[in-house]
């Protein structure tokens, strides 16, 4: 950079641009370099691209000529809380993982100097990714490593910093998976240990916060590194969401008389060929463990796959169906069968946001947006966007419904499943729901304070299982907690206010025409069988779809 400093103010002078006293000047002045490393860089590739897309589909190639200026909703300081706090997650759980080995090997001579290009051009070929940092190993001992970065700084690692991949420091390693003189790997610092050995995550995730009240996205990370993977999770990526999606079963159920304090029996289900149309089916929970009966504000909170299966059979799996639409899923990518309860469908981590956001701010549909306006560069504006106001003509659902499902979902994080949100965060305006797919292929975490809506998902590619003991609690949660810990430092807490129309009876809430008793007291206490078939899928479906749900 300064080679090329010095030769443009060179050609600057001899073509007579400037004089040789400016160019004096100019040569004495030192360069601002800003480093990979810079704490003023904003990590928001998979926004850029967004927006460019949007751009360009609408200005063509005057997207690159004509000096636009846009102007996004992303707030600076929570786009980089989101993306240290996503990629945190996805490396704590990549130090869960089997070492798979490093990614090459090259040999090193002996001679100082080849030795040294021999590191620089293999370091070349492996770049940093962000601080998951590549590193030549110099020495190798099963207490010891010693490497060598690409600027010649050499770093010591040893204890705790050799635990992740300490199989691969074995002698019994095989060839491919040891690490050994000029292999080259990937460190990292850490808080506690100092340098440790990691490898770059094979898992993806995504991460999403908007407004609730108006759509705007505050943040957006769509994957571990846009370098890596340009696929945007955010947008892109449609998943089984699991438990996640229960909330909206269960607000379909209050509007058929269910309440927080319906009693519910958690007892085992069962399906013959007869109903299925092909195998039987007898659906589990998480743990394998029945309880009995349960009210449905326990049933959510601790996430009962027998109870959620009860409410849509009573509900209707065609009436959930037209139900979710309002919150913007599409239906046809919800089959309207009994799996549905669990999560068997498909959905973007964008609109689980848009959902949420409807629970958040009292049951008003929102379309998540990103642009507010595009500029020329001499500041005209050529076109702005302005959300609309939240009136009755976006009610997607009745304010009692969103008020009693908050009051659901606050138990979840109070409780249940993701009682370390309140924990951690010390607040009681956190509202939000697990998911677990089967296997643990996915893991989501979605949730709410009334100002701010966010939801995180981590999971492969290709989907295949995460771990057995790997959760949406476990690996999605602290991921949102650490963005919220953020995002809500001077928001004042605000729990919202019980609308007209709700009864507060047995020490919880109904709507009045079901109270005192108008409404379902109780459900599934008869028998363990079940012979409806109206919501089991044909045959020509069940393969898809009976591979079920833990959680």
């Amino acid at each position: 950079a300064r080679s090329r400093q010095l030769y443009i103010i060179e050609r600057m002078e001899e073509n007579g641009y400037i004089t040789a006293e400016q160019a004096k000047a100019a040569k004495a002045e030192p360069l601002a370099l800003r480093t990979s490393g810079d704490k003023r860089t904003l990590h928001a590739e998979y926004v850029a691209e967004t927006v460019r897309q949007m751009v360009f589909a609408q200005y063509g190639q005057d997207t690159y000529t004509r000096g636009l200026n846009v102007y996004t909703t992303i707030q600076s300081s929570e786009q980089m809380a989101a993306y240290k706090a996503l990629r945190q997650g996805i490396m704590d759980f990549e130090r869960r993982q089997i070492y798979r080995g490093p990614e090459k090997f090259v040999d090193l001579p002996d001679d100082p100097k080849k030795m040294e290009d021999a590191i620089d051009d293999a370091l070349e070929d492996h770049p940093d990714n962000g601080d998951v940092m590549s590193a030549v190993v110099l020495e190798a001992t099963p207490r010891k490593v010693v490497v060598v970065r690409q600027n010649g700084e050499q770093i010591t690692i040893t204890g705790e910093g050799l635990k992740p991949a300490q199989s691969g420091l074995s002698d019994k390693a095989p060839p491919a998976k040891q690490v050994r003189k000029g292999a080259i790997i990937r460190i990292s610092q850490v808080p506690k240990a100092g340098w440790e050995i990691t490898q770059l995550p094979e898992v993806e995730g995504a991460f999403v916060a908007v407004t609730p009240q108006s759509g705007a996205i505050r943040a957006l990370v769509g994957g571990f590194d846009f370098a890596k993977n340009k696929f945007n999770h955010v947008t892109q990526a449609w998943r089984q969401p699991g438990s996640s999606f229960k909330p909206f079963i269960y607000s379909a159920a209050l509007e058929k008389g269910f309440s927080p304090a319906t009693v519910i029996n958690d007892a085992p289900l069962f399906f013959d060929a007869g109903v299925t149309g092909g195998q039987p089916w007898e659906p589990k929970n998480y743990d394998g463990t029945f309880e009995g009966p349960m009210t449905l504000r326990k049933g959510l909170a601790k996430s009962k796959n027998m109870i959620s299966i009860r409410v849509l059979q009573s509900v209707g799996a065609q009436n959930a169906q037209d139900w979710i639409a309002q919150f913007g899923f599409d239906a046809e990518k919800h089959p309207p069968y009994l799996t549905m309860a669990l999560g068997a469908g498909s959905v973007t981590p964008m609109q689980m946001a848009a959902g949420y956001s409807v629970f958040a701010n009292g049951g008003y549909r929102v379309n998540p947006y990103l642009v507010t306006k595009v500029t020329d560069q001499m500041g005209k504006v050529l076109s702005e966007f302005t959300p609309p106001p939240l009136d009755e003509s976006a009610r997607a659902i009745d304010a009692r419904n969103a008020f009693v499902m908050t009051s659901l979902l606050q138990e979840v994080t109070r409780s249940g499943t993701a009682a370390r949100a309140q924990a951690t965060l010390k607040r009681p305006d956190i509202y939000g729901k697990t998911g677990t797919t089967n296997d643990s292929m996915d893991a989501w975490f979605a949730g709410y304070q009334p100002t701010l809506t966010a939801v995180t998902w981590i999971g492969y590619d290709t989907p295949r299982k995460l771990g057995d003991r790997e959760t949406g609690g476990g690996l999605s949660l602290p991921v949102w907690i650490s963005y919220m810990q953020h995002a809500l430092q001077n928001v004042p807490i605000a729990e919202p206010t019980p609308p007209a129309g709700l009864s507060h009876e047995s020490g919880d809430w109904t709507y009045t025409e079901f109270s005192k008793g108008g409404g379902v007291s109780s459900l599934g206490m008869e028998s363990r069988s079940n012979n409806s078939s109206e919501q089991l899928p044909a045959n020509d479906e069940k393969k898809k779809i009976l591979d079920l749900f833990k959680n």
